[in-house]
């Protein structure tokens, strides 16, 4: 199994793991969240271990340290992107697999199991973003909008949609249903590693908002923000949020 199938592989099975959590009606609100979270979590970390033992490895729920720093190939992985919305029964969750190259999510698998009949998007499988014409849609978070993503919504005459998980959030520019995923609120590596490399694939636009590249398997794992939207919009974002900002 190469990469990308292992992560494409790992991100559908801990997907399915979390959703027997959930069915099994033993947990709920919070600690559904926190049982989901330490479940999908052990999975993965053991999986990676044992099929990859040589390379780095980052994940939110488990304590990091210094070791993948040395690393060229870390993977980065976010057991349940979204614990509140998983809590919640929502749909708006994701399970984030990646592999970082020298800082560069190279490969990256996003589940969203909560869809109907579940998917898996793939950066080794890309396929064509949906076309949109008329005004940009620009994903928010459905609880603390960036102030930033207001400000070029209402310059750009754009739809503020609100939606749960930072993975959820890209993925429905990937798959058509926006158009614009800025962020500003700040995040962490594991919140947008997978992501990223899935755009990235499909053709999409990825950045910090200042326009400077994602990096990643820094030693502080804090990254403020991002930018991941269809290519013909990134110029006019980049160029309102240093107005905005200046």
């Amino acid at each position: 199994m190469n990469d990308a199938e292992l992560a494409a592989h790992l991100a559908h099975c801990a997907g399915q793991i979390l959703l027997d959590v959930r069915a099994s009606n033993m947990f709920e609100g919070k600690s559904l969240g926190k049982a989901g979270d330490q479940t999908a979590n052990q999975f993965l970390v053991h999986a990676l271990r044992q099929q990859r033992p040589e390379d780095g490895l980052l994940s939110e729920e488990s304590k990091d340290t210094d070791e993948r720093l040395s690393k060229s190939r870390v993977w980065i992985v976010d057991p349940v992107d979204g614990t509140r919305e998983y809590g919640e029964e929502r749909s708006d969750w994701a399970v984030h697999v990646a592999l970082t190259i020298d800082g560069v999510p190279e490969i990256g698998a996003v589940a969203l199991p909560g869809l109907d009949g579940g998917i898996v998007l793939r950066s080794d499988r890309p396929g064509n973003v949906p076309a949109h014409e008329g005004s940009p849609r620009l994903l928010v978070s459905r609880t603390r909008p960036a102030a930033e993503a207001v400000a070029v919504a209402e310059k750009l005459g754009g739809e503020l949609i609100g939606m749960g998980s930072a993975g959820a959030k890209a993925m429905a520019v990937v798959r058509g249903e926006a158009d614009i995923y800025l962020h500003s609120g700040g995040q962490y590596e594991w919140d947008s590693c997978a992501p990223a490399a899935v755009a990235r694939a499909y053709g999409l636009h990825c950045s910090r908002i200042d326009g400077s590249p994602l990096i990643y398997n820094q030693r502080d794992t804090y990254m403020p923000d991002l930018l991941i939207c269809r290519p013909e919009w990134a110029d006019r974002v980049l160029d309102l949020v240093r107005e905005i900002d200046g």
